[in-house]
């Protein structure tokens, strides 16, 4: 098999696996870990991580904003440039989310974590 191949099975089995328990909400998840994980970058970078249409991408913070599960603050300097945090309900509903990820996947594997790092190291250099 070749790597595109395995790259597709795997991208597909994890969105099976993720799907399931973020309760069918995917793309929230995604964006509470990327703004979790990534509070430094601009919302245009984490828009090209996510995959998604900036409208989306806009339309899902200012929800997730109302909700208060993010909080958005503008540059000092140029008020155009938006960096957005995850509030502590956000945080509380990532942390939920991820340890249930957890229990699924009970295995304490250093050969499977060195390669899932691996594989994160090379995908965000093409990303």
């Amino acid at each position: 098999m070749k790597n595109v191949d395995r790259l597709i099975e795997i991208e597909a089995l994890l969105e099976n696996i993720t799907k399931h328990f973020a309760k069918n909400n995917l793309l929230r998840v995604k964006f509470l870990y990327f703004v979790s994980e990534y509070q430094n970058l601009s919302v245009g970078m984490i828009i090209s991580k996510l995959g998604v249409k900036k409208s989306n991408f806009a339309l899902l913070s200012k929800k997730l904003e109302k909700e208060g599960v993010v909080s958005v603050k503008h540059g000092e300097f140029d008020r155009r440039n938006r960096m957005l945090f995850l509030t502590e309900k956000g945080q509380k509903e990532l942390d939920t989310y991820q340890n249930e990820m957890k229990k699924f996947f009970n295995e304490d594997d250093h050969e499977v974590d060195k390669a899932i790092e691996q594989l994160t190291y090379y995908l965000n250099k093409k990303i």
